[in-house]
């Protein structure tokens, strides 16, 4: 077996790490920070612990898939998971508030019937129905299989099947984006679409141009539930990074990759900022697409897939708060914008950048998790935001998410001791991508704009791991990322993803 170097510590770049070690080969990571990680990072201060990244685990099967195929010891003896219940509170605009249970399509149902009025809740099943049949559809050449090189199958053929209403001499309309299927198979009710829409923002993506098949998002999340990890998503982070060092693999950290060597007509290994070039077969890189072209200029992926573009970022306000979270809080809370039009141009029209929508939608985190407060008498909040890229968070920024929090959190301006901003520059600090943009799922359909480039490049040798490559972004994505390019450097071309 033979000697493979891999570029960024980033979770994905991890899990093909611990992958490869197992099959025999001797892994060296070249990480230019100071830990691993990547997004995954920890801000401490006077007893408190925030998660810089995302805060809640979606699809722990991957990572307990990890755990096995690298080991004996199981995922859950490593770390403590629990389901979080309810998975959501929501607060719409109008002040109505609803209770969604983790991982019940029953109560999510009853659950919107009883907050939204008798019917909503089945018009909303109806629509999950369809999204599963766009998951099983789509969920092997997405997430399990190495890009196809006939991708442009993938970027044609849109897995939902779409409602069809008869109009009026015979016309038929068809929901090509998530918002028209807010329009025309949940009556655009403003409640369900903020519901819907939502999903979209927070991956960042415009519900108005995304596709229909974007409807697998709520699917996965209310179909396999949502997850909180003791300590903060930090631990994984941690687990992970232990489970390499266990199988062999050598971390360098403070060691910048500056080049990609190539030898031959292959990828040989790397150079670092120090001069040295650190030999290898197999090179493994779990960097940005603009890194990427800096290592190598002119690298291309298999099929010609090209790196998703004008992603917006998020900004994360870690608040550290008096007094105990009371009983019976709920883990996450979203409270939608109240405008969401003028949202959506902010986020993503022609002016977009200039910094929050004046509504935001925002996500608000309460954790009251033991490991990480000063005491039982203190409380640990983040509240997220999707942002444009490169947009600098002013204070009057600051302000208006602090506001957009208090209606989830009842008496947050007398309760906070001091509070933290993390913006798109702290992102592209922590994970190298220009403006801080963050990379969305892989999706079908859109003509491939929101497919991500293959994990092979054109230069044997030399493969990409990551939320930048395919399957894209998301913890979990990343995750998968790993296991195939461990399967592409094992197995060779021939491997076709997991069984």
């Amino acid at each position: 077996m033979g000697r493979i170097a891999v570029i960024g510590a980033g979770m994905g770049a991890m899990a093909a790490a611990a992958r490869l070690a197992v099959a025999g080969h001797r892994v060296v990571v070249f990480e230019r920070a100071d830990g691993f990680g990547g997004a995954l990072g920890t801000v401490r201060r006077d007893g408190f612990a925030f998660d810089t990244g995302p805060g809640l685990l979606l699809l722990p099967a991957v990572w307990r898939d990890l755990f096995v195929k690298t080991g004996r010891t199981a995922l859950e003896d490593v770390l403590e998971l629990a389901q979080v219940e309810p998975a959501t509170r929501h607060v719409f605009a109008d002040g109505t508030g609803v209770r969604l249970p983790n991982a019940s399509r029953a109560g999510v149902t009853e659950a919107l019937d009883g907050a939204l009025g008798t019917g909503r809740g089945a018009r909303w099943a109806a629509f999950m129905n369809r999204a599963r049949d766009a998951w099983d559809r789509s969920r092997r050449p997405l997430l399990e299989e190495p890009l196809w090189p006939n991708w442009q199958v993938l970027a044609e053929k849109e897995p939902y099947p779409a409602l069809e209403r008869r109009r009026l001499l015979r016309r038929t309309e068809t929901a090509a984006t998530l918002a028209g299927i807010a329009r025309l198979e949940l009556d655009d009710e403003p409640r369900l679409r903020a519901l819907l829409e939502g999903y979209a923002l927070e991956y960042g993506l415009d519900p108005r141009t995304a596709p229909a098949s974007a409807a697998v998002l709520p699917y996965l999340e209310q179909t396999f539930g949502t997850w909180s990890v003791r300590g903060g998503l930090r631990a994984l982070a941690s687990a992970v990074h232990t489970r390499c060092e266990e199988r062999g693999v050598e971390f360098r950290f403070g060691a910048r990759a500056v080049r990609i060597v190539e030898k031959d007509g292959r990828a040989a290994g790397v150079e670092l900022a120090d001069g040295t070039v650190q030999e290898a077969e197999f090179v493994v890189a779990g960097v940005p697409p603009s890194v990427l072209e800096s290592l190598l200029p002119g690298v291309r992926a298999d099929g010609g897939v090209p790196p998703q573009s004008g992603l917006p970022s998020r900004v994360k306000l870690l608040l550290a708060l008096r007094g105990a979270r009371p009983e019976g809080t709920a883990h996450r809370t979203v409270v939608h914008g109240a405008d969401r039009d003028a949202e959506l141009a902010a986020l993503f029209g022609p002016e977009s950048g200039r910094g929050l929508p004046a509504s935001p939608t925002v996500t608000v985190l309460r954790p009251g998790d033991p490991a990480q407060l000063p005491s039982p008498e203190h409380e640990s909040v983040t509240v997220t935001a999707t942002v444009p890229a490169s947009c600098e968070v002013s204070a009057e920024d600051v302000g208006r998410l602090l506001e957009r929090a208090g209606r989830a959190v009842e008496g947050l301006a007398e309760r906070l001791l001091w509070h933290e901003v993390l913006g798109p520059a702290e992102v592209e600090r922590d994970t190298g991508a220009a403006g801080g943009a963050v990379p969305a799922p892989a999706l079908a359909a859109a003509g491939g704009r929101l497919l991500h480039p293959a994990n092979s490049t054109r230069l044997p040798g030399l493969f990409t791991v990551g939320g930048w490559s395919h399957p894209g972004g998301g913890l979990a994505h990343a995750g998968m990322s790993g296991a195939l390019v461990a399967g592409l450097i094992v197995e060779g071309p021939e491997f076709r993803g997991s069984t």
